[in-house]
């Protein structure tokens, strides 16, 4: 479900034809159940083509393509569970070839022992950022979309870094739009699990606001255009089954919905 836009908010998607899997990926902003197709990408101002066509007639995919996916660790203090409070945003990196799109299946790696889901607002870059402060970076705020930050939690614990536990492929389902021009302090998150509401908080409670974890990003990572950060997951976290169907909701932005499947 994709809410409909309130004159304030722009939605923008990537899609292709759903009936040819070898068919050219394009951007598109969406209007009344009406997608316009756009010759660029929209960072840089929309530039509209003429061709339309219907929603239900279109397979969404990740509404980026980003250089690096930057994510957060621990920024909800429901998700601590016993630890302490970071001073600073905990860092780490997914993979670009993590990310698949809305209806796209989450893939069980075969030695994988403990698949979580980590239902999260991803915050997407609209412009070239580096070392801006926190009351700079609202201007570098593109849009929001919702994430599923999937992890292998034994992975975590095995590894020396988090990134194959976090970065492997389909382990960074995205969408289903991009929305931009709103409000994304205080926007509704929630994951469910075969319908089962598992996460239900709000982004107002991120230990870190989104303008602080790009301030300190940026002092070390030169942010482009299409760069997204997925912000962190509240309270608590379960194991992922073949069969099962994860949601990911907020607020504004629609519903992410992806199948698990074994490898």
């Amino acid at each position: 479900m994709i809410p409909e836009s309130t004159g304030v908010t722009k939605r923008y998607i990537r899609y292709t034809n759903p009936t040819d899997v070898s068919s050219t990926p394009h951007w598109g902003v969406l209007e009344d159940g009406t997608v316009e197709e756009l010759a660029l990408e929209p960072f840089d101002g929309e530039q509209r083509t003429g061709t339309q066509t219907r929603l239900e007639e279109v397979r969404l995919l990740a509404p980026t393509t980003p250089s690096k996916i930057l994510a957060v660790g621990r920024n909800f203090r429901s998700h601590l569970h016993g630890h302490e409070a970071p001073s600073e945003p905990g860092l780490f990196a997914k993979m670009p070839s993590s990310l698949i799109g809305p209806g796209d299946p989450i893939v069980i790696p075969p030695d994988a022992e403990d698949l979580h889901f980590e239902g999260e607002l991803v915050i997407i870059i609209g412009k070239l950022t580096r070392n801006v402060t926190t009351e700079e970076a609202s201007e570098h705020v593109f849009g929001v979309t919702a994430g599923n930050d999937v992890s292998e939690r034994a992975w975590q614990d095995q590894d020396l870094q988090w990134l194959r536990a976090k970065g492997s492929d389909s382990f960074g389902p995205m969408g289903p739009v991009l929305v931009s021009g709103g409000d994304y302090d205080d926007l509704l998150i929630e994951t469910r699990v075969n319908g089962e509401t598992l996460q239900s908080e709000r982004s107002g409670d991120l230990i870190f606001p989104v303008e602080e974890v790009i301030s300190f990003a940026s002092r070390y990572f030169t942010l482009l255009p299409g760069d997204a950060i997925y912000t962190g997951t509240p309270g608590s976290t379960s194991a992922l089954n073949p069969g099962d169907r994860v949601e990911v909701e907020v607020e504004g932005v629609g519903t992410l919905e992806n199948p698990v499947v074994a490898a």
